[in-house]
């Protein structure tokens, strides 16, 4: 049990970044405000502000492969942003393939019947929140 402390999950995008964040003992996920991206320095600093207030041992980050399993431009512009958090908080990144939490966050959100003004917003969180799901999930099923 190495991994004791919160997982912060990103769900990296060009114009937010979904956040979600583990309970201490890494067992729930429970979604964080959107952040609005600005530029990539201070989305880090901010970033790096909530991993100290939140004390967040571990980054999950999202690593959208195409479908067919392909590492696509935006997931090296992710890699770089992973490697850039760790630089600046000393915190490990784990990536996580999330080729389906886009769409199983689409699903849930229809069939919450909510408006799609709100989805749009509440779609970045909640990939985010299953994101996370799906790696505590595994990591309790001890498969990784």
């Amino acid at each position: 049990m190495g991994h004791m402390g919160r997982v912060l999950a990103l769900d990296v995008g060009k114009r937010r970044i979904g956040l979600a964040i583990s309970d201490p003992l890494g067992i729930t996920a429970q979604g964080l405000p959107t952040l609005e991206r600005t530029t990539v320095r201070e989305d880090v600093a901010k970033l790096v502000e909530l991993t100290t207030d939140r004390s967040v041992a571990l980054f999950l980050i999202g690593e959208p492969l195409h479908m067919s399993g392909d590492k696509s431009r935006q997931a090296q512009y992710i890699r770089d942003f992973g490697e850039r958090l760790t630089e600046k908080t000393g915190v490990p990144v784990q990536f996580w393939d999330e080729r389906l939490t886009t769409v199983q966050a689409q699903r849930v959100l229809k069939e919450s019947g909510i408006s799609i003004e709100k989805r749009a917003r509440a779609i970045d969180r909640l990939a985010a929140v299953i994101l996370l799901e799906s790696y505590l999930d595994s990591r309790q099923s001890g498969s990784l």
